[in-house]
This record gives C-alpha cells, structure tokens and sequence, in this order.
C-alpha cells in the first residue's frame, strides 16, 4: 500500500457509523478482546496481536502514543497505560480528522462514553442514531401489554428521535435478515408482543427475538422519516453469518423503496459484493465496509475496491463502527484513508477517471453522501 494521495489524506471525513469509548483502564486480555469481534483471547494462549489489526495497532497507533512503528504489544500496553484513558482517546479522535460522528450508542450504554462527551475529547461534532430494538425493550421493561405495545413504541421513538439523525436495525443478530416485506397489522403486532411479554412473564431475558416484532419496529422508523440503519454481516459469536447476507433483504427492499427513507447497510463483510449490487439497483440503498476496514489491516484496499466495482460513488458512505477503542477509531480512519486513496490512484494511473473526477469520488465517499443521506448540511 502506497502513501496516501493529498486530497485524499486532507478530506473532512463523517463518521456515519460508530459508537462510545471505553473511558477506563484496560488489562491486555480485555484490551485484544475489544480489538475484534471476539469472545475471548486467552484460549490456549493465542493472541490477537498476532493478526493483522495486531499488526495494524502496532505499526499506526504506535506513532499517536509517541512510540516508534512496530512498537511491541507489551510496551506499547504499557504506554497506554502510561498516558491513562482519557489522553488515549482524545489524541485518537483527534487523529481522525473527523468534522461530524453519527454515534449508536444503544450497545452497554452505562459502559461507553456517549455522543456529547465523543465529541468533547474529539473537538468535533456527534449525533444521535437511536438503536430501535434498545426502544423496544425499554417499552418492555417500563411495563406495557400486548395490545398497548405498538402505540407505547411509537411514543417513545418520536421522544426519543426528537434530535436524531437516524434509526438502527440489529435484527440480523436477533432473527437474521430474511424478513418479509409485508407491513405487519396491528392484530399481528399485538399477537406477537404478547407473546413475548408472556415469555418475559415466563422469565425470559427481555431480549426482542420475533420477525414481526422487528418489521413493525423498521416500518415505525420509516413512517418517522429517519434512514434506517442495518447490521448487516460481520458481527460477533452471536450473529449466524449465513443469515446475514443482505440479499435476504431483497423484499424489504422492494417493499421499502417508495418510502424514499434511506436505507444504510452496515459493515457488509463478507458480503460486500452483494451489498455493492444492492445499492447499485434499489436507489435508496447505501453501503459501507465500516467494522471490516479496521480488521483486515493492509487489505483494506481490496475490500473498498470490491464494493466499489458495483456501488455507484455517491452510494458508499465512510465509518469506522468503532467501539471502545480509540485505536479503532485512527485506524478505521487511516486505513480507510489509505485504502480509497489506493482505489483511485490505481484509476488515475490507468487514466480511467481524472484528478477532478477523483477528488469528486473521495468527496462524496468521504463527506457528502453523508450530508446528503442524514441532512446534516448547514449543521
């Protein structure tokens, strides 16, 4: 991977997609655990430094911890340390050159940092996207019935979206995302709430797990206006990749469009392809690789260059999804930098496109997509 083109490496970038910071001390083991999607690192004494995000910490966030590239894990935990939580994420986020962070923080809220004290460490701006199945189970645990859920969810997402910029699905962890394109009644949402409020009843975590449960909630954000946000993919233990593919979404899709509300499809890894044909053909569907970008180290080049074979350019948005880490966050950015600077050199070198044409791309990649798909102009 060679440097990274100017207009490239100077590009005010809008993180689209991502989440708090970890705002204490952190022991390695629990450390490597947040570098990934991983349960654990400790079994029969593997470690995750020895993997390319390992690599990619040692080699890019070094520098930021005033350490020379390459610095050893132990070392460079030992800085880290040094400098505490707080001067760690600051100088990370700084790092980015992030001017706006759309932050989900409906993941562990009372274990991350949330969007206001982001944007503080970061001298930048933070936005709400309000993670819809977190409203759901709120509704739940506050008290609700079956035949009052639907009218009790409703509330409380226009609450709480007063001041969002978007929604976020995570069905694909909970019931995959072959979900139908069909708008439930308000008979089969009553149907189904109360049966999951008798599971509640029965002792059951208040975990939302049902297929129309999570259809109604992605019509609610839709009849809200909001751009609607999916996992999609790449996620951790809990997530059954095979259900994960977003051309399962394909009637929803269908069914979605004439909304003309947004539809963002997060992280996409290994399904990138696939995410890139989707956007492609349904003109309200917009991609990323953010998650990916970070794990896959020096390949990030290829990952962003598969999606683009497809993905129009005005259809591809950048984020890191970082969680936790600061390290996260400047490498997701670098990475990303370095990666989209490589696609376009490659163009450029072949003569396909022009200078002019390539900083439009990395324009719209980088910075107005994002405006444009959460009207954040002016802001």
């Amino acid at each position: 991977m060679t440097g990274t083109l100017p207009f490239v490496a100077d590009l005010r970038l809008i993180d689209h997609h991502c989440h708090g910071l970890v705002s204490t001390a952190l022991e390695r083991t629990v450390f490597e655990e947040m570098l990934t999607e991983a349960d654990t690192v400790s079994w029969l004494g593997t470690t995750l430094f020895d993997s390319l995000i390992g690599l990619a910490v040692r080699r890019w966030c070094s520098p930021i911890l005033d350490l020379e590239p390459h610095t050893p894990a132990d070392e460079y935990l030992a800085r880290r340390a040094e400098l505490g939580a707080s001067e760690v994420n600051r100088r990370f986020l700084q790092a980015t050159g992030t001017s706006d962070f759309l932050v989900d923080s409906g993941f562990r809220p009372d274990k991350l940092t949330g969007s206001a004290e982001l944007a503080r460490l970061a001298g930048a701006r933070a936005h709400d996207i309000v993670r819809l199945e977190k409203v759901a189970e709120d509704v739940v645990w506050a008290g609700t019935s079956g035949m009052g859920f639907a009218a009790a969810f409703t509330a409380e997402l226009e609450k709480r979206t007063v001041n969002a910029v978007g929604v976020k699905s995570i069905a694909a962890y909970r019931v995959g995302l072959e979900l139908s394109g069909e708008r439930p009644t308000p008979a089969d949402v009553a149907i189904a709430a109360g049966n999951w409020l008798a599971d509640v009843d029965a002792g059951a975590p208040i975990r939302l797990a049902n297929e129309v449960l999570h259809r109604f909630l992605i019509w609610t954000g839709i009849d809200l206006g909001l751009p609607v946000q999916f996992h999609v993919g790449y996620g951790d233990s809990d997530v059954e990749l095979h259900r994960c593919n977003p051309l399962l979404l394909t009637g929803l899709l269908r069914a979605t469009r004439a909304s003309r509300v947004p539809i963002l499809l997060l992280h996409n890894y290994p399904y990138h392809r696939e995410a890139g044909y989707l956007a492609q053909v349904f003109e309200h569907v917009f991609v990323d690789v953010g998650l990916a970008t970070h794990n896959v180290g020096y390949r990030a080049p290829a990952l962003i260059a598969e999606t683009l074979e497809l993905a129009p350019f005005g259809k591809f948005l950048f984020s890191t999804d970082a969680f936790g880490l600061g390290e996260l966050y400047h490498l997701g950015t670098l990475l990303f930098r370095r990666g989209l600077s490589d696609f376009l050199r490659t163009g450029l070198d072949a003569d396909e496109f022009s200078v002019a044409d390539a900083e439009h791309i990395s324009r719209l990649i980088g910075t107005e997509n994002a405006q444009r798909v959460y009207r954040l102009d002016g802001q």
